[in-house]
């Protein structure tokens, strides 16, 4: 049986960054977060009344700026997509693209994932959660925060519906090794796929700034399809 259960967290698997937010990103965090925006609150969101019309969703774990997100909301209008992403300058670079696309498919909360995912996301109401180059801590003394965890799993696989996917893609090896151990302990997935390539067979995704960066420094890509069992 498959029960998520993930617990207050002390250990947080990210660091927020006081990186520049520039004139632009801020004025677009003031001028379109109404358009864009999802404030956080510890309440379930009504997906149908936040996005005005009832669709598939998918959801994007830390989307950085946002490049891969708006790509394939702007590809796929069907769909509904909702980003979560804690840096405001991501946030406000990202507000940039989807309005400047006209992107009406395309929600953002600037807000912890895990706390999104269990106090706002309703159980089985998204169909595929996608988590591109996370953090991957690679200092073994910092492994503890790596967001792929056994119980993060389990939350994810709660918010999926019946059949939905799960890909997750990152370019070190010692973090695929442990994404490898903790689905192969799951009870929650069954892996539909699982790749390693050099950047050229990205897995039903555009690719992104973290992929390249890591391609030029000579790592290698690890992707999987996890389907909810």
């Amino acid at each position: 049986m498959c029960t998520a259960n993930y617990n207050k967290r002390s250990i947080r698997s990210f660091v927020r960054r006081t990186g520049r937010m520039t004139p632009a990103q801020q004025r677009a965090i003031d001028r379109l977060w109404p358009r864009y925006g999802v404030d956080y609150s510890p309440a379930l969101l009504h997906l149908d009344e936040v996005f005005g019309r009832t669709a598939e969703r998918v959801l994007e774990i830390g989307f950085g700026d946002g490049e891969t997100l708006i790509l394939q909301a702007a590809e796929n209008l069907a769909a509904d997509y909702l980003g979560i992403e804690v840096h405001r300058p991501g946030v406000g670079h990202c507000l940039l693209g989807a309005d400047a696309s006209d992107l009406r498919n395309l929600r953002v909360i600037c807000h912890d994932a895990v706390d999104v995912l269990q106090q706002q996301i309703p159980k089985t109401s998204i169909s595929r959660v996608n988590l591109y180059f996370p953090d991957p801590w690679p200092k073994k003394r910092h492994h503890k925060r790596r967001l792929l965890q056994p119980d993060f799993l389990e939350l994810v696989a709660d918010r999926l519906v019946p059949g939905g996917a799960f890909y997750i893609a990152t370019d070190w090896q010692n973090y695929a090794e442990h994404i490898d151990e903790v689905v192969a302990a799951s009870t929650c997935f069954a892996t539909s796929e699982r790749r390693e390539h050099c950047g050229d067979r990205p897995l039903e995704r555009p690719t992104t700034k973290f992929e390249r960066r890591g391609i030029a420094r000579g790592h290698k890509i690890w992707e999987w399809r996890l389907v909810r069992v």
